[in-house]
């Protein structure tokens, strides 16, 4: 079977930051699928949307966007099946994934379901880690700084744990664990240079100190945290390493 299933990175929300490769595909692909919440629009589809000719046909992956409920286990399978009945018919499929497709992509179920059943390409897309760093000017990492990515919904103690071994880390889907992370950021002395941003690229992004949030500050769930040890990355250890 020649037809391929690409697995295409979007980028963060700026449709600017679609890679060159990306936009190809996109633009000779007859088949698009893409996720989205159970009603409403697709964030995925929207980034996606000025580099699309039209006339494709596409394939709406619904699914709960609720914690607890996710990976839907059910949905994956249905649009895996989906997927390769229009390969089966000789067509390519692009798959569309906000940020980068195995940077906490969602791609990565299909993927698990198509490997072996399909030719797969990912094409890779700029993360929201690496866009939130740019548009807060904000070094992630230097020479030989360790930078830990830290899921906010983790327990508290395993946080303070993975924060405590680490030179830099980035907290991904904040939304309603903030007071937590201000809680460890602030007992590893790490909260007064702490960055947080939301919606990053998009016309909506926010970017501020994290101590300028008010205590009740309602963070959406794709919003981010960044914090160095040494409040910037270029600040050399005082420690000879």
């Amino acid at each position: 079977m020649s037809e391929t299933v690409y697995g295409v990175g979007v980028g963060p929300g700026d449709p600017e930051l679609i890679t060159l490769k990306a936009a190809r595909i996109l633009a000779r692909v007859p088949v698009i699928a893409w996720p989205a919440p159970l009603e409403g629009d697709s964030l995925a589809r929207r980034i996606a949307a000025p580099h699309l000719p039209g006339g494709q046909e596409e394939i709406a992956i619904r699914m709960p966007m609720v914690e607890a409920r996710f990976p839907a286990e059910q949905v994956y399978d249905g649009a895996a099946s989906d997927i390769l009945a229009r390969i089966e018919t000789g067509r390519d499929v692009a798959v569309l994934c906000e940020g980068d497709p195995f940077f906490y992509g969602s791609f990565m179920y299909l993927f698990a379901r198509l490997a072996e059943r399909a030719t797969v390409e990912v094409v890779p897309g700029v993360s929201s880690l690496t866009a939130s760093a740019a548009m807060t000017l904000t070094p992630l990492s230097s020479r030989n700084d360790v930078l830990t990515v830290l899921p906010a919904p983790l327990a508290e103690a395993a946080l303070a744990a993975r924060l405590a071994g680490t030179d830099a880390a980035a907290f991904i889907k904040v939304g309603r664990h903030l007071p937590k992370l201000r809680r460890v950021l602030a007992q590893a002395g790490m909260a007064e240079a702490a960055v947080y941003i939301q919606h990053a690229t998009m016309q909506r992004q926010q970017a501020r100190p994290l101590s300028d949030l008010p205590e009740d500050y309602d963070a959406p769930y794709f919003s981010m945290v960044l914090a160095h040890r040494r409040g910037q990355a270029w600040t050399e250890a005082e420690a000879a390493e």
